[in-house]
């Protein structure tokens, strides 16, 4: 397809986009409430429907005093059954797709259904309101005269009930339309490939002559390609192998720790980056501006918003609220409804609202990835920030990380312990760690009140780890690659315990 009809298509659905995004920003409350009902309708005649009653639902109170709140172990079984063939259990249409789910990087992963609906309703379309929004503020662009590198996972299939389960981005790049399928690269061989290893020099020997405009993936494993590109090409910026880039479309993880490696990468205060919110259950948010900090919560996708109030969550006094009693500042776990049979399903994912007209959030975290032994109440948003602070002082490159408490002994305090990977090592170990301490304590009052004095908490253990410590304890889980990510905060010693195995054995 010629550059110039491909400007014109985009041209015409940007404009009509942009109107259908403005309706949704101006009634969000109705929209929303809508959709809930369209859903609820779909499904009262599956299992779920008829067990809690959805023909009677006329309301969204009465959908939250008769449907419960569920997690991934609530739904297992259900899940297993459409796996092995079985239909109209959640969801009307049948479901061949299933995203595995890396969300607690533990062995055992979740099977995430994910419906055509939900594919062209949610999945692609967010893909293409992301080129709509980024084409808009950039009208200049000249994204279409070359490719996108995309970054995903592997497919797996499971041959003896006819459905596929594998990385939602193989998922999406298997049922990718021509239009997509055209402007990427590598090819879907490639792109799908198992082996991580195998993959990565596969995908360096078939991009580095493309002209590239564009990346797509999670930060942490694109610099490693970006990284080999590098080392392939000898060049020594990724500019010199692919001039004409122009913008990374990136989501997963926080890109606070990776902004600096990425400005050396691509040395060029024009180049753009721009972030998604997505995940195994949805695609539920899409940075709406240049050099934003927030992200647009979509509302069209067929994914109805509920959310708990962190202060509360988990105890007798937890609340469940809708999207229009949300209040800026505050901190939630998200639960959602969506068109692929997930009902009022708690995702495992925490967000700030920074706006409610129009409704921008900042994610910060994960319900179970907080450190709260000692009351400190320490999100991963906050260790993000202390982070760049840190850096910003004390000059180094953060690669990876993550922390966990050290528990209370007798008379002996607790502490947190760190064990941080950088890609240049700062020069004073010393000054870094007090350094970290005081940016805590400045972004959370929680752990500056444990800290006070030694009070509960002494000040905190860092390790410099050695070599690629966390590459490879994430190859022994044979986690690498896709979504796969390090765990930052955990309540428990579990993960750290294990990669300071990994660098005690490095010497």
């Amino acid at each position: 397809m010629a550059i110039p009809l491909i400007n014109s298509v985009v041209s015409w659905f940007l404009k009509k986009r942009i109107h259908d995004m403005e309706l949704f920003m101006k009634h969000p409350q109705e929209l929303q409430n809508n959709l809930l009902m369209e859903l609820v309708d779909q499904a009262k005649n599956t299992e779920v429907g008829k067990k809690y009653g959805f023909s009677s639902i006329t309301s969204y109170k009465r959908f939250q005093d008769q449907v419960p709140l569920s997690q991934y172990e609530d739904v297992k079984l259900d899940i297993d059954r459409s796996r092995n063939g079985e239909s109209n259990i959640f969801w009307p249409e049948e479901v061949k797709y299933f995203a595995m789910s890396s969300g607690t990087t533990s062995a055992r992963s979740k099977f995430i259904p994910v419906s055509q609906q939900s594919l062209q309703d949610c999945h692609y379309a967010a893909a293409k309101d992301l080129l709509c929004m980024y084409l808009n503020n950039n009208p200049d662009s000249q994204l279409f005269t070359g490719k996108g590198l995309r970054l995903g996972g592997s497919k797996k299939l499971d041959k003896s009930s006819g459905t596929s389960a594998g990385d939602l981005s193989s998922i999406l790049i298997d049922n990718m339309p021509f239009w997509a399928d055209y402007s990427s690269t590598p090819g879907n061989e490639v792109a799908l490939m198992d082996n991580w290893e195998k993959k990565m020099p596969a995908i360096v020997r078939e991009t580095i002559d493309e002209k590239v405009t564009s990346l797509a993936g999670v930060p942490s494993w694109m610099m490693v390609l970006l990284n080999n590109v590098l080392e392939t090409t000898g060049k020594q910026n990724i500019l010199e192998v692919w001039p004409d880039m122009e913008v990374f479309f990136h989501g997963g993880v926080s890109f606070e720790p990776y902004q600096e490696p990425f400005r050396r990468l691509l040395p060029d205060a024009d180049i753009k980056y721009y972030e998604t919110y997505n995940a195994s259950e949805g695609f539920f948010a899409i940075q709406d501006r240049n050099d934003s900090k927030d992200l647009l919560l979509m509302l069209d996708y067929g994914i109805f918003y509920e959310f708990i109030p962190m202060s509360h969550y988990g105890t007798e006094f937890q609340q469940v609220i809708p999207l229009e009693q949300v209040a800026v500042g505050e901190n939630y776990a998200i639960v959602i409804t969506t068109n692929a049979g997930l009902w009022r399903y708690k995702i495992g994912d925490t967000v700030r609202f920074t706006s409610t007209s129009p409704y921008r959030i900042k994610v910060t975290g994960r319900t179970k990835h907080h450190i709260n032994v000692f009351g400190e109440e320490l999100i991963i948003e906050n260790a993000e920030s202390a982070l760049k602070q840190t850096v910003q002082k004390i000059p180094c490159i953060i690669k990876d990380y993550t922390v966990a408490p050290i528990f209370m002994e007798g008379k002996e305090k607790g502490a947190h312990e760190w064990i941080i990977e950088f890609e240049e090592v700062p020069s004073n170990a010393e000054e870094f760690k007090l350094l970290l301490d005081e940016n805590l304590q400045a972004v959370n009052s929680d752990y500056a009140a444990k800290r006070n004095n030694n009070t509960t908490l002494k000040e905190p253990l860092i390790h410099f780890a050695k070599g690629n410590v966390f590459y490879l304890w994430l190859k022994s889980k044979n986690k690498l690659g896709g979504q796969h990510k390090i765990p930052r905060l955990s309540n428990s010693r579990d993960y750290l315990e294990e990669l300071l195995i990994i660098h005690n054995t490095l010497g």
